[in-house]
């Protein structure tokens, strides 16, 4: 049986850890760690909702968030301009799209979140959402910490986020 919808997929290996990259009708639509312990649950919903398979292979979007990736690892950018697919909830896409507010080099809490959400009471969904999100990076959870500004859950394992955050505050320790 032949897949009408194919979601492209590439390995990308950054400084923190393996990141699977995916594109799909020109966007990106995956970002995600391979170690995630929600990949399968992430693959399922981008198979169910875009009724589409993936396929290994390089596209234009995928190009672009990899030079782009490069750069920011390198220091060398701190905003994105990828297209981006959120696939997800209503719900979870206003918590993604709200993710993409979150300045480099700054931390919000879940709390903090679902008040600029309009939902002051929802921080568990937010930090639920904010765990599902499959553009890491791109949509930077990893900017988004506890509210006594720990570190908490993160699908790239709690080194990588510390990772992430040290290096926008340029405070990696073998700089």
């Amino acid at each position: 049986m032949e897949l009408q919808n194919v979601i492209q997929v590439h390995r990308y290996h950054s400084p923190c850890g393996e990141l699977r990259l995916g594109s799909f009708g020109g966007k990106l639509c995956l970002c995600d760690w391979q170690v995630e312990k929600h990949r399968d649950h992430v693959d399922r919903r981008l198979e169910r909702v875009l009724q589409a398979g993936f396929v290994e292979g390089m596209s234009e979007v995928i190009a672009k968030a990899v030079r782009q990736l490069d750069e920011y690892f390198a220091r060398k950018r701190q905003t994105f301009d990828v297209p981006l697919l959120f696939v997800g909830t209503e719900f979870q896409k206003s918590v993604w799209n709200e993710l993409l507010n979150i300045p480099f080099g700054t931390t919000v809490s879940y709390g903090e979140m679902a008040e600029r959400i309009g939902m002051p009471k929802a921080v568990r969904a937010v930090a639920n959402a904010n765990g599902a999100n499959s553009l890491s990076i791109f949509a930077p959870c990893h900017r988004v910490i506890g509210s006594d500004r720990s570190l908490t859950g993160y699908g790239g394992g709690l080194p990588a986020k510390k990772f992430l955050l040290e290096l926008e505050t340029n405070t990696l320790s073998f700089f």
